[in-house]
């Protein structure tokens, strides 16, 4: 290269040298640069942007601060203008004056009932906001459970194939030993069995990367070529206790919140039955005697410009249809009660379920690791001996095949521990989420 450079200076095309090889080299670049690594934080943003269940939640807050404004906006005076020429001359008494246009206005003065379906309205759309938080807390934990979960396949994979390679070489030793009349043929089969079971198992995990990159692809709306994990950027997760003061979760907190608006509605919907209401109403008419013989019916002319007001008291005394809503609304809000305390329940549950897993997951961490550490030493000794021989003359020298079987084993030992630690990781990530904690694991990923 050093050489080249020299050639390309001293060229009297020099300068179009460089370019061409600037070209070339930012050509080079552009795989890095299409290949670079998405961190995990990037993907729970890209995953909250492009959630389905996040922007149902969101259209829901969005109706919910609607049907808020429209309960406020009954004591709001509405104003109506309408317009209407005759089209053919009219006859005889007709009922009403016969005006060109007019105009009303009309609003809720004072209504109890309606104080109570604007507190629900209230209440609804703080419900609609934490079953938003609710399900980018879940999108949250989707999210980092996939890529957590790739990140340790990822891992797995790279033992399997060391596992493959060194099946293959133990093959090849056994068939020379074979061959040799030193081993039976049984222990050729066996080493061919190892390699197949070692290949079975490597189709396996790239099959589930696979189906978690698809995942991750489809919560992130990402290309599944585009997505390559940092493993740098996955933060430790928060050990976590049962003890430890659990939050209300987001959708706990929905689902009472959503009871309280149901029983304000019931409440509304019962007393609408025989409390009063007030509403206040204005009205103009601009009259016309154009294609009509009204003056002929009056004493005195129609005048042009009639204006009246007043307030309207509406007393209930009998209707069965709303006496038949205010019972619905009470069934809404037994239900809507029952429902906040089932989720309450069953969150309490998975509290307890979460957290006496996580203790079975930490002993088998423990155990998977020491067998690990223990798998690393046998195969310390087993190079060893090979290298430097037995020192005795009472142990037997060991065979090649014995360095094939330990690297197997010792990487077995290594999977094992990978997969405990990653069961151990998914329930630690679960009672964050089950505790109200999840926010603590936002943060860790921002500061990563």
């Amino acid at each position: 290269m050093k050489h080249t450079t020299i050639l390309a200076a001293n060229h009297p095309n020099s300068h179009l040298l460089l370019a061409r090889f600037a070209a070339v080299a930012a050509l080079a670049a552009l795989p890095l640069a299409a290949g670079a690594q998405v961190s995990l934080a990037t993907v729970v943003e890209l995953a909250e942007r492009n959630s389905s269940a996040v922007h149902l939640a969101q259209a829901n807050v969005n109706k919910a601060a609607a049907s808020l404004s429209e309960s406020r906006d009954a004591v709001i005076p509405s104003v109506a203008l309408s317009s209407g020429l005759p089209t053919f001359p009219s006859i005889g008494f007709t009922g009403t004056p016969p005006s060109i246009w007019s105009a009303s206005v009309q609003s809720l003065v004072y209504g109890i009932p309606q104080q109570h379906y604007i507190s629900a309205a209230g209440y609804a759309l703080k419900s609609a906001k934490s079953a938003l938080a609710d399900a980018r807390e879940q999108v949250t934990l989707d999210a980092s459970t996939a890529y957590i979960e790739l990140d340790f396949t990822n891992q797995e994979l790279a033992l399997v194939s060391q596992q493959e390679d060194a099946a293959r070489r133990l093959v090849e030793i056994e068939q020379q030993r074979a061959e040799a009349g030193v081993d039976p043929l049984s222990a050729v089969l066996d080493a061919r069995l190892t390699l197949a079971q070692m290949r079975l198992k490597r189709i396996q995990l790239e099959a589930h990367a696979e189906e978690l990159l698809s995942q991750l692809a489809a919560l992130t709306g990402l290309k599944a070529s585009e997505i390559h994990l940092d493993h740098a950027s996955i933060p430790e997760i928060p050990e976590l206790r049962a003890n430890v003061a659990a939050r209300v979760l987001p959708g706990i907190e929905a689902a009472r919140l959503l009871a309280h608006s149901h029983d304000l509605v019931a409440r509304g919907d019962q007393e609408i039955n025989y409390l009063p209401q007030l509403s206040f109403g204005v009205q103009y008419n601009r009259n016309t005697t154009l294609l009509n013989d009204v003056n002929k019916y009056f004493a005195s002319p129609l005048p042009t410009n009639n204006f009246s007001s007043g307030i309207s008291i509406q007393v209930p005394i009998f209707d069965m249809s709303h006496r038949a809503k205010s019972r619905e609304s009470a069934a809404d809000a037994l239900k809507a009660r029952v429902e906040a305390e089932q989720a309450e329940h069953q969150n309490d549950l998975e509290v307890t379920r979460l957290s006496g897993t996580i203790r079975e997951l930490d002993a088998l961490a423990e155990v998977a690791t020491l067998k690990q550490q223990i798998a690393a030493e046998q195969l310390k000794a087993v190079l060893a001996q090979l290298e430097l021989g037995t020192g005795s003359d009472a142990a037997p020298q060991l065979s090649p095949k014995a360095e094939q079987l330990a690297r197997i084993d010792e990487r077995q030992k290594q999977q094992e521990a990978l997969e405990a630690t990653l069961s151990l990781s998914k329930a630690r990530l679960g009672l964050l989420r089950a505790l109200g904690h999840m926010s603590d694991w936002l943060d860790e990923l921002k500061s990563k």
